[in-house]
């Protein structure tokens, strides 16, 4: 209950305070391109447009709504063009893309009355932080079970998170991002991102163990 009633104030200030502008140029930390228009269309075609399946998984899990997702996709996509001179050719087009819009989902869909449950995290930010706890989980059920998305009972649970757990969840076990990857679309440390996917890892787990010992697994 007191992670659904107290603000984290990280996000909602980065999300409120963040212009279109500040959003893509600083996942570049400022550089930018003077690419002319056929370049433009070919980085588009060819490094954005391969990613708008996992866009729309992403915006989707974020929104829950068909509708919402598609209109995040597009507004991200037209984000992407309009600021394509700051995206620095040959890196990471699929973090650069999701860090657009996970803060279109925190300015657009906050204002419209949609806004996510938030948690506060400072009770866990230092706990984990080992590599010893790192491995230790690489082969644990809730993984598994993420990956593997069984049934109703592992989407329903992992939608249930709120929606910074559940983010972090969607970008480490769905899409593979790497933890520094997964720091610079979220604007958070770190040290921040394994805090809380522990913390998120656990609450899935929570989540799962009735249904997990109903197919014979053990914690």
């Amino acid at each position: 209950m007191a992670d659904n009633n107290r603000d984290l104030q990280d996000t909602e200030n980065q999300g409120t305070q963040t212009n279109e502008n500040e959003q893509v140029e600083e996942s570049t930390e400022n550089r930018r391109n003077q690419y002319t228009e056929l370049e433009k269309i070919d980085i588009f075609d060819n490094e954005f447009l391969p990613q708008i399946d996992s866009m729309y998984n992403f915006a989707y899990r974020l929104t829950f709504d068909e509708d919402d997702a598609k209109d995040l996709v597009q507004e991200t996509y037209l984000k992407a063009f309009r600021f394509i001179d700051s995206f620095q050719r040959g890196t990471n087009a699929k973090a650069w893309l999701f860090r657009i819009l996970k803060n279109s989902f925190i300015n657009d869909f906050r204002k419209k009355s949609k806004e996510p449950s938030k948690v506060d995290y400072q009770e866990v930010e230092t706990y984990y932080n080992s590599e010893d706890v790192d491995a230790s989980i690489t082969t644990d059920l809730r993984v598994e079970a993420v990956q593997d998305m069984i049934g109703d009972e592992v989407s329903n649970a992992l939608n249930s998170l709120a929606v910074d757990f559940r983010t972090v969840i969607i970008l480490c076990d769905l899409e593979g991002f790497t933890y520094e990857e997964m720091a610079k679309i979220l604007d958070i440390p770190i040290g921040t991102v394994r805090s809380r996917l522990h913390r998120a890892r656990n609450l899935l787990k929570e989540k799962l163990k009735s249904y997990a010992e109903s197919m014979g697994y053990q914690d």
